[in-house]
């Protein structure tokens, strides 16, 4: 049959339901990182920390986060997607159910880890997952309708943490974790094995270490990871420092997180509608150069009202959903071409891909928002700062494949 390999389909039809799972693996993440965003006051309370040691509990997360997807992409190439998800979900159930039953600081921050470890299993086997079933078009057009969904995730997370900790406290957002992280185990036991057993990978160290060597010496695969990286950390910036962006720059309550997260999610959805409608009709390098050119713009706007305008919702957040929304246009074509570049091995290109972003983002957490402090202006030169960076890289490529 056209289109199949062995009764595993290449192609779109049929595949909606890996869509809507691998957007709730990515969901993950979100919800994992904002959902007690609106509990921090609380829990430093409790446990009687500062802001800035509660926000390494964010950084341990992403550092956790990263160095286990290069565990579980070759796990995932070897065994398959179907069980690093029943494995990784399984443990970040429990890791959840511990950090709602944390009784000091030190446990939650190690629980964290926990969640961190188990968390990426998911999202580097949903990744693989949408590119083993589709074409490249048709991959480009799977990762917008993941990114459609999975742009929920960012505001549902910190408002329903917020409903959650008025209504029974912070721990009530663990136990949440919990229970989310319970489903996805349950629809794992339901996801059909896209990974044909003739394409599975030895997991032998030696063998994983090559496959690690040719990526980073790849000429294309490190730097389009790195510019994805960095174009998100942009975005980031403000998701890891929304404590500062809501009580600082705007002045607002617990309550008002909506205010942030609502709008990037707006930009996210309609950024990632234009991504798939342009997927079948521009090529990758003209989708991601467009992305990247809004966010230059966003950027730009950016500068202009932190210098003429006083904070507010409009003049904070509305550069940011612009930014936004060059982000998710680029995002799918950029992950897809970065997987590309590895086709026999797309569980440790998702690996890597994971690996890099989340290191970049543990770093926004843990040194760029303690180090910009609680200035607006500050937060626009580090958006600044990534967005060049990312610009470069994507600029460099362009001209090394003319």
């Amino acid at each position: 049959m056209p289109g199949t390999r062995k009764g595993i389909e290449l192609t779109r039809p049929g595949t909606g339901h890996l869509t809507i799972i691998a957007a709730l693996l990515a969901m993950i993440g979100p919800f994992s990182i904002d959902a007690y965003l609106p509990s921090f006051p609380d829990i430093e309370a409790e446990f009687q920390i500062s802001r800035a040691m509660l926000s390494q509990s964010l950084a341990v997360y992403l550092l956790a986060f990263a160095v286990s997807t290069l565990f579980w992409g070759p796990m995932a190439d070897r065994f398959g997607r179907r069980l690093v998800i029943l494995i990784s979900m399984a443990l970040y159930t429990l890791g959840s159910v511990a950090c709602a039953l944390a009784d000091s600081a030190s446990t939650f921050m190690v629980l964290r880890i926990v969640q961190g470890l188990a968390a990426s299993g998911g999202f580097i086997a949903g990744r693989a997952m949408i590119r083993d079933a589709h074409d490249a078009e048709g991959a480009r057009h799977a990762m917008s309708q993941v990114m459609l969904l999975f742009a929920l995730a960012p505001a549902v997370a910190p408002v329903l943490g917020g409903w959650l900790h008025d209504q029974f406290g912070w721990r009530s957002v663990f136990w949440f974790l919990g229970a989310f992280g319970s489903l996805l185990v349950l629809m794992g036991f339901f996801i059909t094995e896209t990974l044909a057993h003739e394409n599975r990978r030895s997991i032998h160290p030696a063998s994983v270490v090559r496959v690690y060597i040719s990526a980073i010496l790849h000429p294309r695969f490190p730097a389009l990871v790195f510019c994805l990286s960095v174009s998100f950390a942009g975005l980031f910036l403000y998701i890891a420092g929304a404590p500062a962006v809501i009580y600082s720059f705007l002045g607002l309550e617990s309550s008002d997180f909506g205010w942030l997260f609502i709008p990037i999610v707006g930009g996210l959805m309609l950024g990632a509608t234009i991504s798939g409608r342009l997927a079948h009709r521009w090529p990758a390098r003209r989708t991601i150069s467009t992305g990247v050119l809004v966010m230059v713009l966003a950027t730009t706007l950016n500068f202009v009202t932190v210098n003429v305008a006083d904070a507010g919702i409009l003049a904070v957040i509305g550069p940011l959903v612009l930014y936004v929304i060059g982000l998710a246009v680029m995002m799918p074509a950029i992950t897809v071409l970065a997987l590309d570049c590895l086709p026999s091995h797309r569980g440790t290109a998702a690996s890597m891909q994971g690996f890099l972003q989340m290191v970049t983002n543990a770093v926004v957490a843990s040194i760029m928002v303690p180090m910009l402090g609680v200035s607006w202006l500050h937060f626009v030169y580090g958006q600044a700062f990534f967005l060049l960076l990312a610009a470069g890289i994507w600029y460099w490529l362009q001209r090394s494949t003319t």
